[in-house]
Parts: C-alpha cells; structure tokens; sequence
C-alpha cells in the first residue's frame, strides 16, 4: 500500500494541473472590406498582419459580400472597411449590415451581440468624410449590442488616397496593424476572463 500511494504521489506531482479559465484562448478575428480601387483592401492586409501578430489569434480576411452567416457569427471579432462614398460607408458595406437581419438572422437573439468590432476607412481626401464613415460602422455594431473598440486612430485606422498622398502610406499601414493588434488583444482579454 505504501509503494502504490508512493508511486501515485511521485506521478501526480509530476502533473500540471490547469485550470480551463487559465489556458490560453484561440479567437478569430473576421477582417471584412469593400474595395474597388485596391485602397481600402490594403488597409484590410494591415488590419490581418496586426492582428495575426497576437499569438493565438486566427484571422478570416473576405470582402463583405462573401462573408457568410457561419463566418459572421463564429468570429469573436469584426472589423469592418470601407471607402467613403458621399461621405458614409460604400452601399455594398451597408448591405452587409443589412443583411444581419434579412439574409443572416440577427435578431431577436442579438446573435453579435458581445463580440469585439472596429472600423477603419480610405478616403480621397484629407476632409473627406473618413471619421463618419468609421462612425456610422461603429453605429451598426453598436446597435447590435457589440463591443467597439478604436486603435490606429481616435475611431479606428483610415488612409487618405488623393491629392498629396497618392495610395496608401507606410505610417497609414501602421495604423492599420495597430487597430488589428488592439482589436485582438482585447478580444483575448475578454475571452480569457472567467465566466461568472
């Protein structure tokens, strides 16, 4: 008796014991855009490399017309972009917010509801409405019951294409990898904290 509760100890102290809350969560991050002119998708790869950059951190890159209802709410994060048109988010980004309800079901279930969201934008112009394009993104997440979050900017990461800067910049792509890797740090945050 005494040589089996010897070998027991010698085995179970030799075992690690985890608790579930302790280890280190997975969590995907949904990077989803309109691009025409190639703008607002180089932004999207600058979101990506961010939040690819946070170990533990799986990332769906997919234009907003290809995102499917399993992809949307499988994701612990959304991060949405889009040029400015007029000032506001592009038509086909509005349709996808559209199409929570109509296509995918959202409601009455608030089935985003708690997940992370953030915004970033690619405008002409310097004044060209990239602030209320990010807001009006952060208004849809929000009335969805989301989490938002900013980084690379004070409403997310934007990049202006005209004018005296022709396409995308290197310090513009930083603010991109920044909101990505914020976006991913909180998210693993929230998802290590114990339930209660």
């Amino acid at each position: 008796m005494n040589m089996l509760a010897c070998i027991l100890s010698i085995a179970l102290g030799s075992l690690t014991l985890v608790p579930a809350w302790a280890e280190e969560p997975s969590i995907t991050v949904l990077v989803a855009y309109h691009s025409m002119g190639g703008h607002t998708e180089k932004m999207a790869q600058g979101v990506l490399e961010g939040a690819r950059g946070v170990p533990g951190t799986k990332v769906l890159l997919k234009r907003v017309g290809q995102v499917t209802a399993d992809e949307l709410f499988s994701a612990d994060a959304l991060v949405v972009g889009s040029p400015v048109y007029w000032a506001n988010m592009a038509g086909e980004v509005k349709t996808f917010f559209d199409n929570w309800q109509f296509k995918f079901g959202v409601f009455p279930d608030f089935k985003m509801r708690n997940k992370i969201g953030a915004a970033f934008a690619t405008g002409g112009q310097i004044s060209s409405g990239k602030e209320l394009t990010m807001l009006t993104i952060l208004a849809a997440m929000l009335g969805n019951q989301m989490i938002v979050v900013s980084g690379g900017g004070a409403f997310g990461a934007s990049a202006t294409t005209e004018g005296d800067s022709p396409g995308v910049d290197e310090q513009e792509l930083a603010s991109a990898r920044e909101l990505g890797q914020r976006v991913a740090e909180v998210t693993m945050r929230m998802k290590s904290t114990p339930k209660r």
